[in-house]
């Protein structure tokens, strides 16, 4: 039986941090579904198609690791797809309370499948989409936060002049 995991989030746009959970992933699991999770209370900056492509791009190197995109409820795809996990990273403490309460929905509703948190490396900390376009939309280097590719998309979108 293969072990399956999925890695939800909204990658808007994917960072080193989401990068380093999913190659993590990609070791313990035999194969980690990269999961582009709709949120309707978010407003994206690129388009579900560009964040697939992103992501595509740097995961290509990990044969174990496919992107799928999810318009719907976390837990019935995950029993959809015969998934044992839900990979989630944790920064810090303030991301554990939220984590933690979708955890437990999620095992309410399908009984078949653990989180499971992983924490993310310390030079990733601090590092979050959200705080990755702020810096980018105020002329901030950002390089340092995403691979090369995702930085010249991003100047080309969020970048003022």
């Amino acid at each position: 039986m293969r072990k399956i995991a999925v890695c939800p989030g909204s990658f808007d746009p994917i960072t080193f941090g989401h990068l380093d959970i999913i190659k993590r992933a990609s070791m313990l699991f035999d194969k980690v579904i990269v999961l582009i999770s709709v949120n309707a209370a978010k407003m994206p900056s690129f388009t579900l198609y560009e964040r697939m492509m992103m992501i595509s791009k740097n995961t290509e190197q990990f044969d174990n690791v496919v992107i799928d995109i999810l318009d719907g409820l976390l837990a019935d795809y995950v029993k959809n797809v015969g998934a044992i996990a839900i990979v989630k990273g944790l920064r810090a403490v303030s991301d554990f309370e939220y984590e933690f309460q979708m955890a437990l929905a999620n095992k309410k509703l399908y009984s078949g499948a653990e989180t499971v948190f992983l924490t993310t490396s310390a030079e990733n900390m601090y590092l979050s989409s959200s705080v990755v376009k702020q810096i980018a939309q105020f002329g901030g280097d950002i390089s340092p936060f995403v691979p090369e590719n995702v930085l010249e998309f991003i100047q080309s979108r969020l970048v003022k002049e």
